[in-house]
């Protein structure tokens, strides 16, 4: 223990931040990601429709918008500490209000918690990208990826164990336990924020006004708009009509539907943050929206290629399975190099103007996404969903074709 001691207190003080950050980070994704799976499989479990569901969550995605924008402007001028202590105090009570009797569950009420729950989870994401630029020198960009990647892919690996640990957690004590072991545990990693974070992280030089919320690079509104289209296109078929589909249609039990996303999403966070060896290139210089756009164009045929084997019947348990494997893949990388575009580009003063316009933009594809997978799904089914979903994947692939081909310090002070 001593030694383990003795080795932290000799890191560098980027270094220990980051880890504060990412721990952080860490925790609150176990959470949001084991709530997004017990509140699916138990009111599938109550018997509400696949619409129903999506709209429990329709207020988590849309105050997602809402926060991405405010929050940004908010870490700017009271620093990201506080935007990201304010996230996990609110994610604590969002699930104090689920432990109320089951008969005040009712969907009103469900959606105001997912409302609270959807501000906390953009508060802590907004503040954890943003904190990143603020550690790593300028000159710095091939570490800053790699940093980039690093919390991105650990963040969605746990986000995995988060939807093994929701199903399993409902299988053996219930919708009640699962969410009183959870408040509890979130609540201690709280305390030990508010000890740890540094107070001015983040803090803007100048007070930003409100109105500088809304990005004025090109580069930045044509990357917000192309991340739109890429989580419309894994939500439309991901959320909800993808669990609803394998309980009803293969028979999948709730630990096991949660067992399979977990191991998707876990797999994914890894490739996430493979992602700089992967996107490598010989020059060594970073990505830029040429690379986002040819790597979406590999993404957009996979879930063609489910549709046309569910629709022909051609082995659909295994094309799934398979299909939803390789597009993790596929999309883990889209992903990480957003992530990393959008930190590059972003201000230095006040980084967290531009990150929480782009993951505005990022919770605005969510909430088109979630409503589209209830919708469309129920509608007409996943074959649809996957269809819908790829078209979204070529527009986002043409948006990122069209972002400027300017170097880092143009684009942050454009």
């Amino acid at each position: 223990m001593s030694s383990l001691t003795g080795m932290l207190k000799n890191l560098s003080p980027q270094v220990r931040q980051y880890m504060v950050i990412t721990g952080n980070y860490w925790a609150f994704t176990l959470t949001d990601g084991a709530l997004r799976m017990l509140v699916v499989l138990y009111f599938h479990q109550l018997g509400y429709s696949p619409l129903q569901i999506a709209m429990l969550f329709l207020l988590y995605e849309f105050f997602g918008v809402v926060t991405n924008l405010i929050g940004g402007w908010l870490g700017a001028r009271i620093g990201l500490n506080k935007t990201m202590n304010i996230g996990l105090g609110l994610q604590i009570l969002a699930l104090g209000l689920l432990l109320v009797p089951t008969a005040m569950l009712t969907v009103p009420w469900v959606m105001m918690a997912q409302a609270i729950s959807g501000v906390a989870k953009d508060l802590n994401k907004m503040s954890a990208k943003s904190a990143i630029k603020t550690l790593v020198a300028k000159d710095q960009t091939n570490q800053l990826y790699r940093w980039v990647a690093l919390l991105t892919g650990s963040k969605n690996t746990l986000k995995g164990v988060g939807f093994f640990l929701g199903g399993l957690l409902l299988a053996l004590v219930g919708f009640k336990g699962a969410i009183l072991a959870m408040a509890l545990m979130l609540l201690a990693v709280w305390g030990f924020s508010l000890i740890k974070l540094k107070q001015d992280l983040g803090r803007s030089k100048s007070k930003p006004k409100f109105s500088h919320v809304f990005s004025k690079s090109s580069a930045i509104n044509y990357l917000s708009a192309a991340r739109l289209f890429l989580f419309g296109a894994r939500d439309v078929w991901f959320v909800v009509a993808l669990p609803v589909y394998l309980s009803s249609q293969f028979g999948w039990s709730h630990t096991y539907v949660g067992a399979f996303l977990a191991l998707w999403i876990i797999g994914y966070g890894v490739i996430q943050t493979l992602a700089p060896k992967i996107t490598a290139r010989k020059s060594s210089a970073p990505p830029t929206g040429n690379t986002a756009f040819a790597w979406a164009l590999i993404l957009a045929v996979t879930p063609l290629i489910i549709a046309g084997a569910l629709y022909f019947d051609f082995s659909p348990q295994l094309a799934l399975v398979s299909g939803l494997l390789i597009f993790g893949i596929i999309f883990a990388i889209n992903s990480s190099l957003h992530s990393f575009l959008i930190v590059q580009m972003a201000r230095e003063d006040g980084v967290s103007l531009d990150v929480g316009f782009y993951y505005m933009a990022n919770a605005m594809g969510r909430l088109l996404g979630t409503v589209l997978s209830g919708w469309v799904y129920q509608a007409y089914g996943l074959v649809l969903c996957l269809i819908v979903s790829a078209v979204f994947i070529v527009v986002a692939a043409l948006l990122s074709l069209l972002i400027p081909k300017q170097s880092s310090s143009e684009l942050s002070s454009s």
